[in-house]
C-alpha cells in the first residue's frame, strides 16, 4: 500500500506488488490476489530474495557449534 518502494528486488522478483494508496486501487488489487489462485500461486510460489528467514537459527547453531543448513536460494 505504497507509491515506492526502498526494496525493489521484492517487487522484482514477485514477492511483492506495489499497488498505490487509493482505496479502490487496494482493494482491487487484494481481490485480485484472493479471488484469483492462479495469480495467488504465482506470487505465493516466489523465492524471497531476503532469504528464508531462518537467518536467527542458523546463527544460535553456529554460535553453539551445532550443525546447520546454509540458506540456498532457489533458481528459477
Amino acid at each position: 500500500m505504497r507509491n515506492a518502494t526502498e526494496r525493489p528486488e521484492a517487487v522484482e522478483t514477485g514477492v511483492a506488488k506495489l499497488v498505490g494508496t487509493a482505496r479502490e486501487s487496494i482493494i482491487n488489487s487484494v481481490e485480485e490476489l484472493l479471488g484469483d489462485s492462479k495469480e495467488y500461486r504465482g506470487m505465493a510460489s516466489q523465492t524471497s530474495p531476503f532469504g528464508d528467514g531462518k537467518a536467527s537459527e542458523r546463527i544460535v547453531n553456529i554460535l553453539l557449534g551445532r550443525p546447520y543448513e546454509p540458506f540456498k536460494p532457489k533458481v528459477n
